[in-house]
């Protein structure tokens, strides 16, 4: 019972770490799964073994070992199931032959350089016990892995998946996949029999199995999936059967001679491809597979990995060259055969770095390699190095060679049909259009959120857009829904809800002026900042959410917004005011309460029933605040007719926020600035108070200036001057 016990201790352990170092590489825009696999090297000998000898051997000592191994060999069992699962024929209907081709040089190229190196390392870092074909085989394999899981949620994660160079890729990785499956395989047979000629008869049973799988079996599962089809659920019964079925055929390829991975592996490709099978079937298996089994596996490859065995610079060249082999292979071979077949030179660059991506695939590869004493625990640790290298730098060599702004012009996107309200009659525009972004959590229930944005931007005279952005968040890196096809599913669904949503605007003649983005995300704060920056946003018309652990307005993602965004930001309290008629802007002459003001005379401006109360309130011993110079001057250049519904009024009180509050009863919404007057000020350590937010009787917009010399009336008022109103 002490074994057990231990060995629930450590998978405690295990779990939290590889959830805190997996979140923690997510913030730095790394996959979760490289977290995860240096969370379970720091528990090895590498780290944990190095700084505490004694704790490490009381948590991991020799006899739970064996329990570790059989959990991992269990998770990835129906983790490869999971992968054959996802290994949609959609993968290779796009570009087929360009993605053979350049598939299968990224893996012969590295292959032939691994097996070269192979007659450098043999003699040095392996022993007479491995034959050299064996050794050579499992180098050259491992040097022409790509990890088609980790490069399809880089491709979700980075929006790619509707470009020519996303389709591209995953057509490559999932050609690469079956072709380096079937290499290590081969490399399994001969290790295990010594040499080439007694692999042959493995190699033939496997072929004569993979032809029964893929037809008595797929029949058999195709029976599975018309019963799914018929019941509309996928009972215990069914889900039972299948994974007695993962199981067995597991089993089966294990007898052959190969591996218990290929079974399961096949399994999953077999499996009907209906999309709800495979989505039900995939959500119930991934969470206990991801979250309890996969860590486990990463710790025990941890524990076998030992950075300490490169303790001299001899050997830590050669881990650099097996390093510089391995990306020099993959990036050569995939940019080399991309250009012959026609692929513009900064594509062939990213489609060879996205190729470089290793990941748990090359993980899973090393262990079997080290399980059948073909590779040393020396040679091990070089490749997991490599491995993780390879797969750290796929997302910023991507951004470096491939960045947004480039994918933006890749994308599909619906044309608006028009890009401003005001174009005069010869199709001209000499003002830059106005463009909001407003981010929105739920399609159903911010309609107001939209509402404000589309007052705050249209008018008949200004160029304007609106952008309702939605973000689909992916807190995961393996999970079914961040695969490419899913995410496509949710796009469309998302992007219909938005449509939706635009259809109940008032008056329907703004629609052709709305326009929806959506995109994958596993930063929602850093994307939005990204899409203003792509997108030449002048304002950010997010909504407040109550943050998880906090009451306060302007924390979680909407602080985030806040801190980050390049451009201004406006945060909409919305208390269910369907009217915003009666406008109060409190201002104390700070470039945030400017920017409330500039977006009350906006709405002034965009209709002709609203009324502004401008409030100064100055307290004892204080000088009564003027106007800033800049918005004295533009109220001065305002119409007649729009002057005449602005009141500027200044009051004298103790407390400013409460004399606010007891305005904002006779109003419909308050614009505040983010100033320390208000009781919105962003403070140290990034907190926010916010006792005007709590305390106003009406809707809230609270605005944060990002520029002090910008104004986004500074356009629109020569247009208004121009409706034939007098200045005065």
């Amino acid at each position: 019972m002490h074994t057990v016990v231990l060995v629930l201790v450590e998978v405690l352990f295990i779990i939290g770490l590889s959830r805190l170092v997996g979140l923690a590489f997510r913030s730095i825009k790394q996959p979760l799964v490289i977290g995860e696999i240096v969370a379970g090297i720091m528990l090895g000998p590498s780290l944990f073994g190095l700084i505490a000898p004694h704790a490490a051997a009381i948590l991991f000592p020799p006899e739970t070992i064996p329990f570790l191994n059989v959990l991992s060999q269990v998770g990835l069992i129906f983790f490869m199931f999971l992968i054959g699962l996802e290994l949609n024929p959609k993968y290779l209907s796009n570009q087929l032959e360009v993605a053979i081709l350049t598939s299968h040089v990224s893996i012969l190229v590295p292959f032939s350089l691994g097996t070269l190196l192979a007659v450098l390392l043999y003699p040095l870092v392996s022993n007479a016990s491995v034959s050299f074909t064996a050794f050579a085989l499992f180098l050259g394999a491992a040097m022409s892995i790509t990890a088609f899981p980790v490069l399809a949620r880089i491709i979700t994660e980075n929006n790619l998946q509707g470009t020519r160079l996303g389709t591209l890729a995953l057509t490559c990785a999932a050609v690469d996949d079956v072709t380096a499956w079937c290499v290590l395989a081969v490399a399994i047979a001969v290790a295990r029999t010594g040499d080439f000629a007694g692999a042959i008869p493995t190699i033939i049973e496997s072929i004569v199995y993979i032809g029964l799988m893929l037809t008595v079996g797929r029949w058999f599962l195709q029976r599975l999936a018309t019963h799914y089809q018929r019941t509309g659920r996928l009972s215990q019964l069914v889900l039972a059967v299948i994974y007695m079925a993962v199981v067995a055929s597991a089993l089966i390829t294990e007898f052959i001679g190969i591996h218990l991975i290929f079974g399961a592996f096949l399994l999953g490709a077999a499996m009907p491809k209906n999309a709800d099978l495979v989505r039900e079937l995939a959500v119930k298996t991934e969470d206990f597979v991801l979250i309890f089994l996969l860590p486990v596996f990463f710790a025990y490859s941890g524990l076998r990995t030992q950075i300490g065995l490169l303790n001299r610079p001899e050997l830590w060249l050669l881990c650099g060259l097996v390093l510089a082999v391995a990306i020099a292979g993959k990036y050569i071979g995939t940019y080399v055969a991309a250009r012959v077949s026609g692929i513009s030179q900064r594509e062939a660059s990213a489609l060879g770095w996205l190729m470089n991506t290793r990941g748990l695939t090359e993980l899973i590869v090393l262990n079997i390699g080290l399980e059948l004493k073909v590779i040393s625990p020396l040679v091990f640790t070089m490749l997991v190095i490599m491995a993780l290298v390879t797969t750290f730098m796929t997302s910023p060599l991507l951004e470096w060679t491939y960045p947004k702004k480039l994918i933006k012009l890749d994308m599909v996107e619906p044309e608006p049909k028009q890009q401003a309200i005001g174009i005069t009659a010869d199709g001209e525009s000499h003002v830059r259009p106005y463009r909001v972004l407003v981010p929105v959590a739920n399609p159903n229930s911010q309609q107001g959120l939209v509402q404000l944005a589309v007052k705050l931007a249209l008018n008949t005279q200004q160029p304007a857009i609106v952008y309702p952005l939605s973000l689909i968040e992916f807190e995961e890196d393996y999970a079914f829904e961040s695969t490419p096809v899913e995410a496509n599913r949710l796009i469309d669904q998302r992007r219909q809800q938005l449509e939706n949503l635009i259809n109940t605007l008032q008056p329907p003649t703004i629609h052709p002026y709305v326009h929806p983005i959506v995109r994958t995300s596993s930063n929602v704060a850093r994307e939005t900042a990204q899409i203003a920056a792509l997108e030449d946003i002048d304002l950010i018309l997010v909504g407040w959410h109550r943050p998880a652990f906090s009451n306060n307005r302007l924390g979680g993602r909407v602080g985030q917004i806040l801190g980050t965004a390049p451009v201004d930001v406006a945060v909409f309290v919305d208390r269910g005011n369907e009217r915003l008629e009666n406008l109060l802007v409190p201002y104390s002459a700070n470039i945030h309460d400017d920017l409330a003001l500039i977006l009350a005379l906006r709405l002034l401006i965009n209709c002709e029933t609203c009324t502004l109360q401008v409030l100064q309130v100055i307290t004892e011993n204080i000088l009564k605040d003027e106007l800033s110079y800049e918005q004295h001057t533009m109220i001065g250049q305002l119409p007649t007719s729009v002057r005449d519904r602005i009141e500027i009024k200044v009051i004298e009180a103790p407390e400013p926020i409460q004399a606010v509050v007891a305005a904002s009863e006779n109003v419909d919404l308050t614009i505040a600035g983010t100033s320390r007057a208000w009781g919105i000020e962003r403070q140290t350590l990034g907190r926010y108070t916010d006792a005007l937010a709590i305390q106003c009787r009406s809707s809230l917009l609270i605005t944060r200036r990002y520029s002090q010399i910008t104004s986004h009336l500074a356009a629109v008022l020569p247009e208004v001057n121009q409706q034939g109103n007098p200045v005065l």
